[in-house]
């Protein structure tokens, strides 16, 4: 073993990046100047079925990652070992599904061994492989033969320029049909709702705001020291004002209550509608969360009534949004 000191570190890393961006650029041409990338991308577009990725060793990690990335954004898809797929896993494979396999020398026996059961059932057969004479091309429907190439380690042995070119590739893939379909920023939400996007662009302000009850309502001829009571049994920072159908007629804070103290000792017999802001600022139900979160923060606002057609169905409250997990 050597000595760390004796290694140039920064060199070894530096002709890595520079191998296998070299490769990169040579599949990047060889995309430009073939019609295969087309081909495929069409052939998964126009699939009934589902994408089937499968590959044997480090191409099948990379199958892995690529058929989470194909389903991420649209395309339904799932990666299938070739080894279980012998063993009854090739089940899952329809007539209607378009099975892209993976391997460079295209001479895996695991990935061969399941190609002529992939035919019998007529699922689209598209390999990504070396060697244009390889047994993986001749089986296939349609195949990206991937440019020569000289992998980043000192023995040239590792799957490492390869794997990085399968990689890229399929992502080229997946961006390609996403955009195809039209895949929106909605759309991704919807597949990741756990991830900080996808709470994003789910909650609307109908999914998080207050109503009915947990709300802290009163009549606009009430007095100011009942909407005070009405806020503190709600424990809210705002209390609405309504007519007897319901419209919104005005709003108190809780800073409009400091301000009012700060300026006169007998508040209690106060008019609500005396002191109410009459024209707040409002919120659709189908606001976007993170848009109300953006308004409020903006505007130093900690709650803001929600109105359809001019009556109040609901408060939204910045902490209630920000306990979603949704930040900006």
């Amino acid at each position: 073993m050597k000595d760390i000191g004796s290694v140039d570190l920064q060199k070894i890393a530096k002709d890595v990046f520079n191998t296998e961006i070299e490769a990169l650029g040579a599949l990047r041409d060889e995309i430009i100047r073939t019609t295969s990338f087309q081909q495929i991308v069409r052939a998964i577009v126009d699939c009934r079925g589902k994408l089937v990725i499968t590959g044997m060793g480090k191409p099948g990690h990379i199958g892995h990652k690529m058929a989470a990335t194909f389903a991420s954004l649209g395309t339904p898809s799932f990666f299938l070992h070739p080894a279980e797929a012998l063993h009854g896993d090739l089940g899952m494979v329809t007539a209607d599904d378009v099975v892209l396999a993976m391997s460079y020398s295209g001479e895996s026996d695991e990935i061969l061994n399941i190609l002529p059961s992939i035919k019998l059932k007529n699922a689209t057969l598209i390999g990504i492989t070396g060697r244009k004479n390889s047994s993986l091309a001749k089986y296939c429907d349609i195949v990206q033969v991937l440019p020569s190439m000289n992998e980043a380690d000192n023995l040239g042995l590792a799957p490492t320029s390869s794997t990085t070119c399968e990689l890229v590739y399929g992502d080229a893939l997946a961006i390609a049909c996403s955009q195809i379909y039209g895949f929106s920023k909605e759309n991704f939400g919807a597949n990741h709702p756990a991830g900080l996007l996808g709470k994003k662009l789910r909650f609307r302000v109908s999914d998080i705001m207050k109503q009915g009850n947990e709300q802290a309502i009163v009549r606009e001829d009430s007095l100011f020291k009942d909407a005070m009571i009405e806020m503190s049994k709600k424990y809210v920072p705002i209390v609405c004002m309504v007519d007897e159908d319901q419209v919104l007629k005005g709003i108190i804070t809780d800073g409009d209550v400091r301000r009012l103290l700060e300026k006169h000792s007998d508040i209690y017999n106060m008019k609500a509608a005396d002191v109410m802001t009459k024209q707040p600022h409002t919120c659709s139900k189908d606001t976007m969360a993170v848009v109300a979160l953006e308004f409020m923060k903006e505007n130093r606002f900690s709650s803001m009534p929600v109105i359809e057609e001019g009556k109040l169905i609901g408060t939204i409250m910045l902490w209630d949004i920000l306990r979603t997990g949704i930040v900006i």
